[in-house]
Formats: structure tokens, sequence, C-alpha cells
């Protein structure tokens, strides 16, 4: 049945496998929007970031026995190694993730939406951002949302669609808007029609957790 998601160690080490790998696809991408109203490192920060999270993770599974641990671990990775705001925010996400669940080697699909909303809001806590302020909350707070509003007996699989296609929208809605913090604030209304950077590289990386809902899916069919 669908809803019988089981969320395990192995989950999480392949997802951030393939978040590496994406950040390294990515990077340029993300550094070329960033380009245009910051620093011109989100990309280039992100690869680095993931790159000492893969160069890692062998030692990171061997020596971790629950998901928290792993996902504690993978964050403080991220705080050393990510300069700019990136680090700070994105290390907050994966560390806070699994802290309602110390022990834990498995869970269910309703507690991993509850480890992504804890995520989300150790983002907007650290970045004291809001929705329109032209960040990567501008695509994280429409998809907690989605995932706040899942019930058990919901398609699992159709929520997170849901929660990927509001980020996405929520990515492009930054475009239009004057940026209220960051580096972009500076640039007041030149920042108009420039996507965030933040928002985008989020959809994207909450979008490999979908990718490895599916292949989950596939295998038990």
């Amino acid at each position: 049945m669908t809803n019988n998601i089981v969320i395990n160690k192995e989950f999480i080490v392949n997802s951030l496998k393939e978040m590496a790998k994406l950040s390294e696809e990515q990077r340029d991408y993300w550094t070329s929007l960033d380009s245009d109203i910051g620093d011109g490192d989100h990309g280039i920060n992100l690869s680095i970031g993931f790159r000492g999270i893969s160069k890692e993770l062998d030692n990171l599974s061997n020596n971790t026995t629950d998901i928290n641990s792993l996902l504690k671990k993978a964050g403080m990775i991220l705080l050393s190694k990510v300069g700019g705001a990136s680090g700070p925010l994105y290390g907050s996400f994966f560390m806070k993730m699994g802290a309602k669940y110390p022990d834990e080697e498995e869970i269910s699909y309703s507690d991993f939406l509850v480890m992504i909303m804890d995520g989300i809001k150790a983002v907007q806590s650290r970045g004291k951002a809001e929705v329109g302020d032209k960040t990567m909350i501008d695509a994280f707070i429409p998809g907690y949302e989605v995932l706040e509003n899942y019930q058990v007996g919901d398609d699992p699989y159709k929520n997170f669609a849901q929660f990927i296609i509001e980020m996405k929208e929520g990515s492009d809605s930054t475009i239009p808007l004057i940026a209220k913090k960051g580096r972009a604030m500076r640039l007041g209304e030149r920042a108009i029609g420039h996507r965030d950077p933040g928002s985008e590289s989020s959809w994207m990386l909450m979008n490999v957790f979908y990718k490895e809902l599916l292949k989950r899916r596939d295998e038990n069919e």
C-alpha cells in the first residue's frame, strides 16, 4: 500500500548522494542566478559543501546507526564547508531534520514530512525571512503548507509531487520581487526580473527526495 512507505538510513544516504550529483550538475546554473543579484557563488558553495558530504558519506553511513545522527553530521559538514548564507541555512535544515527522532533507524512517511517541516522552520528561524522577501523561504513555505495538510490515507506520492510543484512556483514568484534580505537587497528595483538562487536550489534539492520516493515505489511494485 502506498501509505506504508518506510524511510530508512539507506534512503537518506541515497538522497544525499543524488544531491551531491545535482549540485555538480547545477553548479554553473545556480551560480549564474546568484551572479545576477548576489555574490555569484551560490552554486560553487553548494557544490563544495555536498562534495564534502559525498567524500565522507561512506564513513558517515558506517559510523551512524540512526537517521538523525547521519543528517546532523551532514548538516555540520555544510556548515563548516559552505560560505555565504547557504551554508548556515542548509546546514540548519539538515541538522534540525531528525531532531525529533533520535535513535530511529526508520520512520514513516508522515514522520518524514515532519522532518522536512522542522528543517524548513530551522531555515526560517536562521534567516529571519518571510514570504515575499525574495529568498528560499518563498519556495519553502508554500511547500510546507502542502506537507502540513497531508492526512493519513492521502496518496503520499501525489502529496510530495504537489510539495515540489508549490516550491517551484514559489521560486517562480521571486522573479518580480524586490529583495528584502541578503546581498540582493542593495539592488532595489534592479533585482526585479531575476530569480532568487536559493529558492531555485531548494526546490531542486527537495525534488531529489521525491525521485528517491518514486524509486522505492517502483521497486516495490
